[in-house]
């Protein structure tokens, strides 16, 4: 622990931390959530770094280890970095020049080869080299004044008291927040009903013609059974017969029986599970269309939770709707089947020989009972082992999913060890339960056995004594010999039917859930276009998966239409998050963002969607072609011409052209099979494709190399211009012809202007601090 704090307050990493509600000032247990999706992007990354700076490597590869830092998290942490490499080997690979000024060689590869090699201060002094010429494109054009020729540094601790105001809020307001957000999560859990097995049925009306002929095939299916035992008695009781002739005439027919049974049986089970089938594949295409329907209306808060995860949905949708349609198809028809055998099967026997029927009936829920604790016996056991299976998988899973990682950090063996611990446990209470099965099965034989032999020893005196024939107890006793094994499988439903209970609240736990931000509001406004106009009232907000910890107090922000708006900070100081509200991923808890002067919830936020872009921080692309990416943010009647004029725009056309496919090139799953400039690009393109009203462009260029985010910042430019565009940015020359910039600290606006004016504030201004920084 102490080798981990270490690690933390070298990168800059113990406040970010520290700063959460559930953690404690001397611990560090803070779940980040799946792909840290409660962190910031810079947050993340200083933790992969303390995650590797800890293991304390001879060879250290850093891969844009802080592109997404802020200027004064980036010299930190760059510091701690340059200490770490002391003495190891280090490669270090870098779009940002300033990280690499102090490195000991430095390689330009251009087209997979090597074009120059030295240190910074050997490849500056060729002016018409490659290193020389990525040096220009990166520099700022800073002009402060004739009396400052020079950018003097600025240090931290002086920026952090002199530029920027800490946000701080009483107490009663944060209180208010924190009840306003847990009073929507109150009011989310009452509107949920409880599901009952009739509902699910009613989702199965249309099936009504194949349920009929289900219901009816599985009651002749459980018909067969004691027919199958009346003639079996039957045949037996033919060779006692004194006639030779008589015998082999019946011993015909009686087989003819069985023939004709037998095709019967085969007819009537196909009927039957083709039908049951039928029903239940169509209530799971039904539901598994319904439940995705209505995930993709709900907020992104809910998707935040834990119980909500990817893996999680995707186990509902899989799993939750096979179990429905285990529980209305197979299951009901093996019920109905057993149902109909046993009323068959008790009728038969005592209508043959009502004595004999009665004393083997009476004894039937002994053997029932038997029979279904030595399946319920193996079930448990059998549980134990599936349960096993699980925890393993699931460590398999997350190795596998993370494998790049898992390699890089050679855990190879350690996952192993994990791997065995969590089979340790099970393995040993498997044995334990073997024993008590074992113990348990053999009873429960001794009892069945000792069950037949009582009804042998009544039905022998009643045939002794003249009461029944022969004949009539080897029919009786096939007939309700397995009238306890029919009843002891249906009883053995009992677990499936809870797990399809389970699951039926789960399905319509989703269905039955209303949306906090509703995207088809029939009653919103639909605008044809949006001038884009953006304003932040008095917007209090913190995240619901951190309700603690709040992000805007009180933040007013006017961002005007037509106008190109940076925002720019430290990592933490809620630029993301004001991208978050604009979009309507939340809703503020309290305060109001308005677009052309209304509020963003009188809006049909489907149609106000469709004039915002957004580009992330983290790209996003989907397991297609890169023709299929770009189109998905346009229109679904979007030629192919409009498609090669985004991806030129977004400087995408060249290297996607010298691709093997082309347009028709496989992205690969998230993208995977692109570098992280290539997928920002392909991003961008689907952006510039939709031709939105309003951009948002959230670290749009931070995995380009120099040259190709100039290209594409001149293109980015010509796309702001006439339409509203938010920049949130790190890379201040990427912002520096923006029309207003907005420096935000803690949730609080501090400063804004355009770069000449904020830089004209000189040594007491925020930006001007900002812009020191990163020029050094």
């Amino acid at each position: 622990m102490q080798q981990l704090k270490r690690s933390s307050k070298q990168l800059k990493l113990q406040m970010p931390i520290t700063s959460f509600p559930s953690c404690h000032k001397d611990t560090i247990p803070r779940q980040v959530g799946e792909r840290g999706v409660q962190m910031s992007g810079g947050q993340k990354q200083r933790i992969a770094i303390a995650r590797a700076v800890i293991r304390e490597p001879r060879i250290l590869l850093l891969d844009e280890a802080t592109s997404a830092l802020d200027s004064e998290s980036e010299r930190t942490v760059q510091q701690a970095l340059d200490k770490a490499a002391v003495g190891r080997t280090t490669i270090v690979v870098a779009h940002r020049l300033s990280t690499i000024h102090n490195a000991d060689i430095i390689a330009v590869i251009q087209n997979g080869q090597v074009m120059e090699t030295g240190s910074h201060e050997e490849l500056s002094q060729d002016q018409n080299g490659i290193y020389t010429s990525l040096l220009r494109l990166q520099q700022m054009e800073i002009t402060i004044g004739k009396e400052k020729p020079s950018l003097p540094c600025i240090g931290t601790s002086n920026y952090t008291s002199s530029c920027l105001k800490s946000t701080t809020s009483s107490s009663a307001a944060e209180q208010e927040v924190i009840e306003a957000s847990q009073d929507g999560k109150r009011k989310t859990k009452q509107n949920a009903q409880i599901p009952s097995i009739q509902r699910v049925l009613l989702l199965n009306l249309p099936e009504w013609k194949q349920a009929i002929l289900g219901c009816l095939s599985a009651a002749l299916a459980g018909a067969v059974q004691p027919i199958f035992g009346y003639s079996l008695g039957s045949m037996i009781s033919i060779y006692f017969l004194s006639d030779h002739s008589e015998i082999k005439t019946k011993t015909k027919i009686y087989a003819l029986l069985y023939l004709g049974l037998a095709v019967f049986s085969l007819l009537i089970t196909i009927i039957q599970h083709y039908n049951f089938a039928a029903m239940g594949e169509y209530l799971t295409k039904r539901i598994r269309e319904s439940m995705l329907f209505k995930i993709l209306t709900f907020e992104v808060e809910w998707f935040d939770q834990d119980e909500n995860s990817t893996g999680a949905i995707c186990s509902r949708l899989a799993n939750d709707a096979n179990s429905v349609r285990t529980l209305v198809g197979d299951r009901m028809s093996l019920f109905v089947e057993a149902v109909s055998a046993v009323i068959i099967s008790c009728t038969m026997g005592l209508v043959i020989a009502l004595r004999l029927a009665v004393v083997m009936i009476a004894i039937q829920p002994i053997i029932v009972g038997c029979l279904y604790g030595r399946r319920m016996l193996l079930k448990s056991t059998s549980k134990k082992a599936i349960k096993a299976q699980n925890e393993s998988g699931k460590l398999a899973a997350e190795a596998v999913s993370n494998i790049r990682t898992v390699t890089a950090f050679s855990s190879q063996a350690r996952i192993l060890t994990v791997f065995n611990q969590a089979q340790e446990g099970p393995r040993r209470e498997s044995n334990r339960q073997s024993w008590f099965a074992g113990i348990g099965m053999g009873t429960c034989r001794i009892i069945i056995s000792c069950s037949y032999a009582l009804s042998f020893w009544y039905g022998g005196r009643l045939v002794s004594n003249g009461l029944i024939s022969a004949k009539a107890l080897f029919e009786t006793f096939l007939i309700l010999m397995n009238t306890g094994r029919v009843i002891a499988d249906a009883g053995t439903l009992t677990t499936d039917v809870a797990k399809g209970a389970d699951a039926v609240n789960s399905v319509f736990a989703v269905l039955d859930r209303s949306t906090r931000i509703e995207p088809e509001d029939p009653e919103g406004f639909k605008p044809d276009k949006l001038r884009g106009s953006i304003e932040f009232c008095d917007v209090h907000f913190a995240y619901p998966a951190r309700p603690d910890l709040i992000i805007f107090d009180g933040l007013t922000l006017t961002i005007d239409e037509g106008m190109s708006t940076a925002l720019v900070g430290p990592s933490g100081s809620g630029k993301s998050t004001i991208i978050a509200l604009i979009e309507r991923f939340y809703d503020p808890l309290m305060g109001s963002v308005m677009i052309d002067g209304r509020d963003l919830k009188s809006y049909h936020l489907r149609c106000m969607r469709k004039h915002i872009a957004l580009v992330s921080q983290e790209p996003t692309l989907f397991a297609g072609t890169i023709k299929e990416n770009i189109a998905y943010g346009g229109p679904d009647n979007m030629n192919e011409s409009e498609i090669l004029e985004a991806a030129r725009a977004a400087n995408a056309h060249d290297f996607i052209t010298q691709l093997k496919d082309g347009y028709e090139t496989w992205c690969g799953d998230r993208g995977l099979q692109l570098s992280g400039g290539q997928k920002q690009r392909i991003a961008i393109a689907r952006a510039i494709v939709k031709n939105p009203s309003v951009l948002l462009l959230d670290e749009a260029t931070s995995a380009l190399d120099g040259q190709a985010e100039r290209v594409v910042q001149d293109a980015l430019e010509r796309v702001m211009f006439g339409r509203t565009s938010v920049v949130v940015a790190h890379r201040l020359s990427t912002i520096k012809n923006c029309d207003e910039i907005v420096v935000l600290d803690k949730g609080e606006v501090v400063e804004k202007g355009t770069h000449a004016f904020l830089l004209e504030k000189g040594s007491v201004g925020a930006y001007y601090s900002l812009v020191t920084l990163q020029h050094h």
